[in-house]
């Protein structure tokens, strides 16, 4: 057996660090310590990495919290959370004044994120105009030669209504112009990503947080889609991501809207690619 001495001289500083060890191990998530329960969240799709990490953290820390994370656009997380199906209702735009009133809602916006176009990376073009985006959206441009690329028909991807990154870059992008009936329908960024990954010829658009070596982000107007330019309002396609909950948030819901909203949220966020408002 091996034995550890230790001198006096470092007993002062050892125990100094022995007292500083669970201190340094505390932080945001002591805030779930004694809860527990369900918390079910659904909605915008482009919230998923940040809830889901944040799941995983808390419930590692907290084997009595079951926390569930779905999809399925900002229109859903409206409806389900106003219904009372879920806790808290993420969505990727603000709440109309309708929405709000109907369901007694509370916004917890925690990010900023923009909107960009995605093309496939074999793509030679580089770089659109806001009024080549919008003919092509619209259905008038429908050839890649006629915006400087090679010749073969472009092929229209889009969301649902229901989704709030379409809302975004309906309003901002596209000036709430015409979206071409031929467009492919996709359920979320990730099935955006995926289809454009699989067609050289595609065009859609997602968060620029979910812009990664599969797809590509040409510049608009000269300006690159980035998260920075976003924070400073050089890309002018830019959304808040929100949490909302039907009136105010208690119990486990409360600690984890503040979770999120707090250091360690703000570190998740911007792991995902996001802007965080802290």
């Amino acid at each position: 057996m091996r034995i550890l001495i230790v001198s006096r001289a470092f007993l002062p500083a050892l125990l100094c660090l022995l007292l500083a060890a669970p201190v340094a191990m505390a932080g945001e998530l002591d805030r779930f310590a004694g809860l527990s329960g369900n918390l079910d969240i659904a909605g915008g799709t482009a919230h998923i990495p940040v809830m889901k990490e944040a799941a995983k953290r808390i419930m590692t820390a907290n084997p009595n919290i079951r926390i569930t994370v779905a999809g399925g656009g900002s229109g859903v997380g409206v409806q389900q959370v106003g219904e009372g199906l879920v806790a808290i209702g993420n969505t990727g735009r603000a709440l109309t004044p309708d929405e709000t009133a109907k369901y007694g809602l509370v916004s917890f916006p925690f990010a900023i994120d923009g909107v960009a176009v995605a093309v496939n990376p074999a793509n030679a073009v580089a770089a659109l105009t806001t009024a080549q985006v919008r003919g092509i959206f619209a259905g008038k441009v429908r050839n890649w030669k006629d915006v400087g690329g090679a010749d073969a028909p472009i092929h229209l991807y889009t969301r649902d209504e229901a989704s709030g990154t379409r809302e975004v870059f309906w309003e901002k992008m596209l000036g709430k112009g015409e979206i071409a009936a031929s467009a492919n329908v996709v359920a979320s960024n990730g099935a955006m990503k995926t289809a454009i990954a699989k067609d050289k010829d595609g065009i859609g658009y997602v968060g620029i947080g979910h812009i990664d070596q599969t797809v590509k982000a040409p510049l608009l107007d000269g300006v690159a889609p980035t998260q920075e330019n976003a924070a400073s309002g050089a890309y002018p396609v830019t959304r808040k991501l929100y949490m909302n909950t039907k009136g105010k948030p208690a119990g486990l819901t409360e600690a984890f809207v503040a979770y999120i909203l707090g250091p360690d949220g703000a570190v998740l966020s911007q792991a995902a690619g996001y802007i965080p408002l802290q």
